[in-house]
C-alpha cells in the first residue's frame, strides 16, 4: 500500500516536469518570472494553464511542442504547471486544463502601474499547432492595426492620418536579398512590386507606415519585381503588390 503510493506519487511528480522540461522552445513560466517575461514584455505570448495528470494535457504536449519549434524567433510560447503556480493562472480565472491564453503586446497599462485591464485572449475550438497559429497570426494582425491606428470599422483611415518618410522600407534586390533576407535571423515582411502597379501605389503609404512602426521588431522591404526579375520568379511572384 505504501509502495503504491510512493510510486504514484513518483510518477505524478515526474510528470510534471515530463511534460515540457528539457524543450527549450516552451519556456517554463512561474509565480516569479511570469510578470517580467510575459506581461512586461512587448512580444505576443501563448500560454497553455495544465495540469501534469491531466489527459488531455498530456496528449497536447506534442502538438503544442511543434507550435513552439515553428515559432521560434516569431511569437513566445510559454507553459504554466497550475499545481506548482496556482496564483498565476488563478489572476485569469483559470479553471479547468488545458487552458490556452494568448497575451497580446498591448498588455501594460499607461504608466506601468499594476497589469489590471490588460488584453489576454483565450484560443477556443481546435487544438492544433495550425489552429493555434492561426489564432496568435490574427493577434499579430491586430496588434500591427492598432499601432498603425487602424480601427476594425476604418482600415484606411488612421494610416492616411499619418506620414512616414519610408526610411524605414528596405530597397531590396537580386544581389542583396539572399544576404539580407534569407540569412538572415530577424523576421521580414517583403513586398513584391512593379511601378505601374495602381494598388502597390496605394498600398506605398501604409507600407511606409508600417515599416515605421514595426522598426527594431520585424524587417520590412520592397522589391521591384520588374527589375530585379530573379528573385520574383524564383518565388513564383505573377500578380502585384504580392506581400
Amino acid at each position: 500500500m505504501v509502495l503504491s503510493f510512493i510510486t504514484d506519487f513518483i510518477v505524478l511528480v515526474g510528470l510534471s516536469y515530463a511534460l515540457y522540461d528539457g524543450n527549450r522552445d516552451v519556456i517554463q513560466l512561474t509565480e516569479s518570472n511570469f510578470k517580467n517575461k510575459v506581461l512586461k514584455s512587448d512580444e505576443i505570448w501563448i500560454v497553455e494553464f495544465f495540469a501534469p495528470w491531466c489527459g488531455h494535457c498530456q496528449k497536447l504536449v506534442p502538438e503544442y511542442m511543434k507550435l513552439a519549434n515553428a515559432l521560434k524567433g516569431i511569437f513566445k510560447v510559454g507553459a504554466v504547471d497550475m499545481t506548482q503556480y496556482h496564483s498565476v493562472g488563478a489572476q485569469y480565472n483559470v479553471q479547468g486544463f488545458p487552458t490556452i491564453k494568448i497575451f497580446g503586446a498591448n498588455k501594460k497599462t499607461r504608466g506601468m502601474k499594476p497589469f489590471k485591464n490588460h488584453r489576454n485572449k483565450v484560443i477556443e475550438g481546435p487544438r492544433t499547432a495550425q489552429a493555434m497559429a492561426d489564432s496568435l497570426i490574427n493577434e499579430l494582425r491586430k496588434t500591427v492595426n492598432a499601432k498603425l491606428g487602424i480601427s476594425s470599422s476604418s482600415k484606411s483611415r488612421g494610416a492616411n492620418d499619418k506620414k512616414s518618410s519610408g526610411k524605414y522600407v528596405i530597397e531590396l534586390t537580386d544581389n542583396n536579398f539572399e544576404e539580407m533576407v534569407l540569412h538572415s535571423k530577424d523576421i521580414w515582411l517583403v513586398e513584391f512590386f512593379a511601378p505601374w502597379c495602381g494598388h502597390c501605389k496605394a498600398l506605398k503609404p501604409h507600407w511606409e507606415m508600417a515599416a515605421s512602426e514595426l522598426a527594431g521588431k520585424v524587417k520590412v522591404g520592397a522589391l521591384d519585381a520588374t527589375v530585379h526579375q530573379a528573385m520574383a520568379s524564383r518565388f513564383g511572384i505573377k500578380g502585384f503588390p504580392t506581400i
